[in-house]
C-alpha cells in the first residue's frame, strides 16, 4: 500500500469510530459486524479491515476514544490541583471532573452495555476496566499517597480508600441511572449533596486527627 492510500485510510479512522459507536450503543456488541460499520461510516469493508483487523479491535478503540478524555488525562493529574488545596478541595475537584466525564460521554448507556455483554465475552468488561476506570482509580490512588506524605490525611491504604470514596460517589450519582430505577432517582439526594457527604465521610475516617493536650 503506498503511503497516500495509507494517510487516506487513517484519515477515516475518526469517523469509524464515530460510527461503531453509535452502532454499538445501539445494537449492542454482537448486533454489529464490519459490513454495518463500513456502511455507517461510509468506507469501504476494505478499509475497515486494513486500519483495524477485527470488530473486537474496533471495539477496543472505542472504548479507548470513550475514556480517551479522563483516563491519564492531565486534568486529573497532582499537578492541576492547588498546590496548598486541602484535601476536602482536592476531593470535590476529582468528584466534580469526574462527574461531568460521566455526564458528557454517555458513561450510563456505555457501562449498560458492557455489563450485558461481559457476561458472553469476559474481555470487554476487562478492557473497559483497564483503559477508564483502572487508571482513574490509580491517579486518585496516587492523589490520597500524595496527600497522606503531606500529611493532610492519615491513609495506610491509598488503593481502598480511593475504592471507597468511588463508591461513596457513585452509589448516589451514577448507578441509580445505570439501574434504571426510574421515579425513584427523585428520591436521590442532588449531586452536590452527595458530593459534599461523600467527602465528609471521607475525610471523617481517613482526615488527620489533632492530638489535644490533657
Amino acid at each position: 500500500m503506498d503511503r497516500k492510500h495509507r494517510k487516506s485510510e487513517n484519515g477515516s479512522t475518526p469517523a469509524i469510530i464515530k460510527a461503531a459507536r453509535q452502532l454499538f450503543l445501539k445494537k449492542g456488541y454482537d448486533g454489529v459486524n464490519l459490513d454495518t460499520i463500513a456502511k455507517k461510516a461510509s468506507v469501504s469493508r476494505q478499509t475497515l479491515y486494513n486500519i483495524f483487523g477485527s470488530k473486537e479491535a474496533i471495539f477496543k478503540a472505542v472504548l479507548n476514544d470513550h475514556w480517551s478524555s479522563i483516563a491519564g488525562h492531565s486534568d486529573l493529574e497532582a499537578e492541576t490541583f492547588p498546590p496548598k488545596a486541602s484535601a476536602a478541595e482536592v476531593l470535590r475537584i476529582f468528584a466534580d471532573r469526574a462527574l461531568a466525564f460521566v455526564d458528557n460521554l454517555e458513561q450510563v448507556d456505555f457501562t449498560r452495555l458492557v455489563i450485558a455483554e461481559s457476561r458472553h465475552a469476559a474481555w470487554i468488561g476487562h478492557e473497559f476496566y483497564k483503559v477508564g476506570k483502572g487508571p482513574l482509580l490509580a491517579s486518585l490512588t496516587s492523589e490520597i499517597m500524595r496527600l497522606d506524605v503531606q500529611g493532610l490525611l492519615t491513609c495506610n491504604n491509598p488503593s481502598l480508600a480511593a475504592h471507597q470514596f468511588f463508591g461513596l460517589l457513585l452509589e448516589m450519582t451514577f448507578w441509580p441511572y445505570v439501574m434504571s430505577i426510574g421515579a425513584a432517582t427523585r428520591e436521590l439526594p442532588d449531586r452536590e449533596e452527595a458530593v459534599d457527604g461523600a467527602v465528609l465521610m471521607f475525610t471523617a475516617r481517613y482526615g488527620v486527627k489533632v492530638k489535644r493536650d490533657i
